[in-house]
């Protein structure tokens, strides 16, 4: 903890916006990251402190990598909202939440800076350790939310942070069979991306919406190539994926 206290703030400022009670530690499963989507960090702090806002954090990570802890660990702090991973449901109170300061798509968004990445690791590590939670459980906003929101987007390094053990990625394998059949092709995927934990869409009936949810897991997992589109390599990304998901479950 020492480590992470030299990354804060001297003053930790602590934001109204959570529970009053106290949660049992075992109940946090999840780390939850999200941009703060806003033109500066000093509009972010005072939204994220603001009653009237009824939004919060339990960390903020400013773009020169200084923490600033806005809740306590264990209380529950207002960010992932309404959400849905596997059968776990409006996910605040099994999570916590760590805000990146970055303007987002609606003000200009930026590559998140290197040291920022960096004391985001560390303090996941740090997370990770005190509350033992799985690496496929460090999350994006709009993994839990894919219908509403798409941060930490496209340019956040999912890949790094599954290097450290904070997050999934894929292993590159034989390609599977190429299909030409768009149903097939989107039958698989939809199986494929529940095993790994998406939900908000219908595994057998196919829906407007559903385009929303293909484009959240290519900004994490094929950032280069956003299109709503299942494509080969999307498709097989999520086969490894729901593979890896399922060979770590029976570990």
């Amino acid at each position: 903890m020492i480590i992470i206290y030299k990354l804060m703030k001297k003053k930790i400022d602590l934001s109204p916006n959570c529970s009053k009670k106290s949660r049992i530690k075992k109940h946090i499963i999840f780390v939850i990251i999200h941009y703060t989507g806003m033109q500066s960090e000093i509009e972010s702090l005072k939204r994220l402190k603001n009653p009237k806002s009824k939004v919060s954090a339990h960390y903020l990570i400013n773009r020169r990598g200084f923490i600033t802890q806005m809740v306590k660990d264990e209380k529950i702090a207002w960010h992932a909202g309404k959400s849905k991973w596997k059968n776990y449901k409006n996910l605040n109170k099994n999570s916590i939440g760590i805000e990146l300061v970055n303007k987002g798509h609606k003000f200009g968004y930026q590559n998140f800076t290197k040291i920022q990445i960096r004391n985001l690791l560390r303090l996941c590590k740090f997370l990770k350790k005190k509350f033992k939670i799985s690496r496929e459980n460090f999350l994006g906003h709009s993994d839990i939310a894919p219908l509403r929101k798409i941060d930490p987007g496209e340019k956040f390094p999912w890949k790094v942070m599954s290097e450290h053990n904070c997050g999934i990625w894929y292993k590159k394998g034989r390609k599977g069979i190429n299909y030409s059949n768009k149903k097939k092709m989107q039958n698989i995927f939809f199986k494929n991306i529940f095993k790994i934990g998406y939900r908000y869409f219908s595994v057998k009936i196919r829906r407007k919406n559903d385009r929303h949810i293909i484009k959240t897991f290519q900004q994490r997992y094929l950032p280069r190539k956003v299109t709503g589109k299942i494509d080969q390599k999307t498709l097989e990304i999520s086969s490894l994926l729901a593979n890896k998901v399922f060979l770590e479950k029976s570990n």
